[in-house]
C-alpha cells in the first residue's frame, strides 16, 4: 500500500497553519541576524578605514579610535566563540521515512562524497504533516552511495519547527531499517516542496561585502577634505603666522595641497599643472612669488603688493617638462641615491629675465642643484661638494 502522509482535511489547514507560523518565525530570525552582521562588519569596515586615514593623516587619535573598535569587535568575537552554549533545549528531531527522487553526487578528494538529494519526506502521522519534498546536500560514503539509488526508501532526521532542515540516517536502528525495506511511499508534489526562508550563505557573503565597504566609504567622506585637498593655509596660520594671514592685515598669502593615493607623485604627467590649476582657485589669482613643488606636495606663496614683474605666472610653467629636470638631477649631479627632491620656481632678479627654476636633490653624498630657465632649458649645474660654493 502507498503512503503519502495525508490526513484530514481539518489536519492538513492547521499544518499549513503551523507551516507559515515556523516560516514566520524563522524570518524573523533571520532579520535580527542580518541587523547584527551588518553592525557587526560597517563597524569594522569603519574601524579599518580609520586606521588607514589616522597614519595617512598622522592624527593619533583617529589611528587609536580605530584600533580600539577593531580590539573591542575581536574580543567580542573571541569571547562569544568560546561562551559555552546556554542550558536552553537543544533542537527537537524526528525520525521518518524518506523517498529517493533523485541524487547527484559531485566528485570529492576523500571517501565521503558531497550529494545533493530529492526526496519526499513522509512524516509519522502522529506528527500531524502531510508528505512534502526537500532539496538538501550531505556528505555520503561511498560505500553507501548505491544504497541511495532513485525510488529507494531511507531513513531521515528533521526539525518539525523547521522541516528543510533534513539528514540521512546512514546508520538507522534495526526497527526502522526493518521499516523502510517493507514501506512504500508515494511522490508527493512538486509544490510541496519546501525551502529556507533565510537568506543564502552568499547572501550573507554580499551583506558583510557591501556593510564593510560602506562603512569604510562613509569615514573615508567624513574626512575627504583633509585626505583629497590638504591646505596648510589655516594650519600654517596658527604655526607661521609671518607668512599667512588674513586680508585684513597682510596682503601676503600662502596655500599648499598634498596629493594622495595611487600614482600620488607630483611628477607623473599631467599632475603639476592640475595641482597648480587647483592652488590658483584656493588662492584667488594666478600671480606668485615662489612656488615649492616636492614628492608629493605643492605650495605657492603670493604677494599682492608685488607688480607683475616680480611674480610668476602659475599658468605659464612648463609642468611637463620638469620631471626630465628632476630625472637630470638625480642622475647626473653625483647623488647615487637621492632621498628627496625640490623644485623651487621664482621671479628672476633681472628684468624681463623669467622666473628662474631650481631643482635640489639630497643624498647621502650631499646636497646638488641644477638652475634651468622658464623654458627648462638648463643653466647651470653644481654638482655635489660644490653647491655650498655657489651659494
Amino acid at each position: 500500500m502507498g503512503t503519502t502522509g495525508r490526513g484530514p482535511v481539518g489536519q492538513q489547514g492547521t499544518t499549513e497553519i503551523n507551516r507559515q507560523a515556523v516560516q514566520g518565525r524563522s524570518a524573523v530570525r533571520g532579520l535580527l541576524a542580518g541587523l547584527r552582521l551588518t553592525v557587526t562588519s560597517g563597524a569594522a569596515g569603519a574601524a579599518v578605514a580609520a586606521v588607514v586615514v589616522g597614519v595617512i593623516l598622522e592624527r593619533v587619535p583617529i589611528l587609536l579610535s580605530g584600533g580600539g573598535v577593531l580590539l573591542l569587535l575581536v574580543l567580542i568575537g573571541v569571547v562569544a566563540g568560546r561562551r559555552s552554549p546556554g542550558p536552553g533545549e537543544p533542537p527537537v528531531t524526528r525520525t521518518a521515512l524518506a523517498r529517493v527522487e533523485d541524487l547527484r553526487a559531485t566528485s570529492g578528494e576523500t571517501a565521503d562524497v558531497p550529494v545533493t538529494f530529492r526526496l519526499t519526506v513522509a512524516p509519522e502521522p502522529e506528527d500531524g504533516r502531510p508528505a512534502y519534498r526537500v532539496k538538501f546536500s550531505q556528505h555520503i560514503n561511498l560505500v553507501d552511495l548505491p544504497v541511495y539509488r532513485p525510488r529507494s526508501i531511507a531513513v531521515v532526521e528533521y526539525r518539525p519547527d523547521e522541516p528543510w532542515d533534513v539528514r540521512i540516517v546512514t546508520r538507522p536502528t534495526p526497527e526502522w531499517s526493518r521499516r523502510a525495506e517493507e514501506a512504500e511511499i508515494d511522490s508527493a508534489p512538486e509544490s510541496t516542496l519546501v525551502v529556507n526562508p533565510g537568506p543564502s550563505e552568499g547572501s550573507w557573503c554580499v551583506l558583510v561585502l557591501v556593510t564593510f565597504l560602506a562603512g569604510a566609504a562613509l569615514l573615508v567622506l567624513l574626512f575627504r577634505g583633509e585626505l583629497f585637498t590638504s591646505d596648510d593655509g589655516s594650519g600654517a596660520a596658527s604655526k607661521q603666522p609671518s607668512a599667512t594671514s588674513s586680508a585684513s592685515s597682510s596682503r601676503t598669502f600662502t596655500s599648499s595641497t598634498t596629493v594622495s593615493g595611487p600614482s600620488s607623485s607630483l611628477l607623473v604627467l599631467g599632475r603639476m599643472r592640475q595641482t597648480a590649476t587647483e592652488l590658483e582657485a584656493k588662492a584667488g589669482t594666478s600671480e606668485v612669488t615662489a612656488i615649492i613643488i616636492e614628492e608629493r606636495r605643492m605650495e605657492i606663496r603670493g604677494d599682492s603688493s608685488r607688480p607683475p614683474g616680480e611674480t610668476v605666472h602659475l599658468q605659464m610653467l612648463p609642468y611637463e617638462l620638469f620631471p626630465a629636470l628632476v630625472h637630470e638631477a638625480r642622475t647626473t649631479l653625483g647623488v647615487r641615491d637621492p632621498r628627496s627632491w625640490r623644485i623651487d620656481v621664482t621671479p628672476h632678479a633681472g628684468t624681463g629675465a623669467g622666473p628662474r627654476v631650481r631643482v635640489t636633490v639630497t643624498g647621502e653624498e650631499g646636497t646638488a642643484r641644477l638652475d634651468a630657465d622658464a623654458t627648462a632649458r638648463i643653466l647651470e649645474r653644481r654638482p655635489v661638494g660644490e653647491t655650498a660654493k655657489g651659494r
